[in-house]
């Protein structure tokens, strides 16, 4: 369900038809969801484990 007091937005990566991961962030906490799928919910990660996830991102900590 959308939560109407988060602002979701899209990466600015992203081009204006492609669908992708949308973020509503807060001091608090982010909120992940699909953009086909607003209403099917979305995830929900307190500030510092986004934070570290982040950290971890930036620091190439994915190989493919």
């Amino acid at each position: 369900m959308t939560n109407p007091e988060k602002t979701w937005r899209k990466s600015s990566y992203t081009a204006p038809d492609n669908n992708c991961v949308e973020l509503a962030v807060s001091e608090a906490e982010t909120m992940m969801r699909d953009s086909k799928d607003p209403e099917g919910g979305s995830v929900v990660v307190s500030a510092s484990i986004w934070t570290s996830f982040l950290a971890y991102a930036k620091s190439d900590g994915f190989e493919f």
